[in-house]
């Protein structure tokens, strides 16, 4: 989640599409962390009412929502690299990433591993008394401490491919790889040939797959990790020149089309025709039904979403610990939910509505307003005249989603 901007005439302009799309982004993973708690896989804390609606309605969400989030950090991770350098950037990341990370881990992501413990078994008793006993062991391991940050594993990631990417990023950005960088943008910006970055995902993916209880253990927004690394690459490759907008624009209707095919022909292979989750054939068509979703979101996002307003301006400020609180407030409130027996839309939509509602209200009363808090939630810091935490924030403008 880094600030979007793009060159124009010698000078920084900020891309609004790449914002909005990161706030709408946000929005949905909202609905489909709600939806979670009726699907038919396991989580932290599930309905007694499962949904087979929900169910689908993860499925096809988590073809593109997790990827869109990391193609668009890499695209802001070229704009970041504009004005900062290398230390500059790794600073920003430290500031923007770890640090809510290591507080969210050490404070409400703990909620969420006690509700799972004490609804599904593990621990009976207060949160109180739960607290010590986190530190037992690691999770995912046996134990209950939430190394990765449960949902906030997305920090922890972006966190390290942005410094395993960092070498190969300046690299690109040399003077005499322009030459070469030119040429290749070239042919992707020729018809069709944008499609082409498909490939290397689908062997990725394919790759991966071929150990679904190790590295291609899709636990992660739906995907294994090395899929997540390929699509911040190719987001940052997708910024190097100013051509690949319009060809984004111009295939995007085409992409749109290719995406529900892809999907609704993943989904009889499924259903009817005998096909895994982890066959070759499988992922590498699952591979390219993403890419074709992304190739959509951010060719419509490009061409109807290039303006700004007093909306986007908060949102793209509230993004970040928005992402934070999102997930502990959903399965505290769904806690309270589980015996209901209303219908699961009915309840879908109260999880919602109220989930964002008390969101949003820490956020206005507890983060926005308290410099402190907005150290710890990654945001940059209110200047003031006596503002005492001013050198902890810095000169970052990197806002991480």
């Amino acid at each position: 989640m880094t600030s979007s901007l793009e060159h124009v005439k010698g000078r920084p302009e900020r891309r609004c599409d790449i914002d909005w799309l990161r706030a709408l982004a946000m929005l949905t993973v909202l609905f489909f962390h709600c939806a979670r708690f009726f699907d038919d896989d396991g989580w932290h804390a599930k309905s007694g009412e499962i949904s087979y609606g929900m169910t689908v309605f993860v499925a096809v969400v988590a073809q593109w929502l997790m990827p869109l989030f990391f193609v668009l950090s890499g695209m802001s991770a070229c704009y970041a690299l504009d004005y900062l350098s290398g230390r500059g950037y790794l600073n920003a990341r430290v500031k923007r990433l770890l640090v809510p990370l290591v507080v969210g881990v050490l404070t409400h992501v703990s909620l969420q591993v006690y509700i799972e413990r004490a609804t599904q078994g593990g621990f009976s008793g207060s949160f109180f008394k739960f607290y010590p006993h986190y530190f037992d062991g690691f999770y995912a391991f046996g134990g209950n401490f939430a190394w990765m940050g449960l949902h906030l594993w997305y920090l922890e990631m972006l966190f390290i491919f942005s410094l395993i990417t960092l070498p190969l990023f300046l690299w690109m950005r040399r003077e005499k790889m322009k030459k070469s960088m030119e040429t290749f943008a070239g042919f992707l910006t020729k018809p069709g040939a944008i499609f082409l970055l498909g490939v290397p995902l689908g062997i990725v993916v394919s790759l991966v797959n071929m150990d679904p209880d190790g590295i291609g253990n899709r636990s992660f927004g739906g995907w294994a990790l090395f899929p997540h690394l390929v699509f911040f690459v190719s987001g940052y490759v997708l910024t190097t020149d100013v051509r690949f907008r319009p060809a984004l624009e111009r295939h995007r209707v085409v992409a749109l089309g290719l995406g529900i095919l892809a999907t609704l022909f993943g989904f009889c292979l499924l259903e009817y025709g005998h096909y895994s989750l982890n066959s070759s054939g499988f992922s590498f068509l699952r591979a390219f039904n993403s890419w074709f979703w992304l190739i959509a979101i951010l060719g419509f996002g490009s061409k109807h979403l290039n303006f700004n307003n007093r909306v986007l301006k908060y949102a793209n400020e509230a993004v970040l610990p928005f992402y934070i609180l999102h997930q502990s407030v959903i399965i505290v409130i769904g806690y309270f939910m589980i015996d209901w027996t209303a219908s699961v839309m009915l309840q879908y939509l109260f999880l919602s509505a109220t989930s964002f509602a008390v969101i949003m209200t820490i956020y206005e009363l507890c983060v926005k307003r308290v410099n402190v808090m907005r150290f710890l939630f990654g945001m940059k810091l209110k200047r003031g005249r006596n503002n005492q935490l001013a050198s902890l924030s810095g000169a970052s403008v990197v806002s991480q989603r």
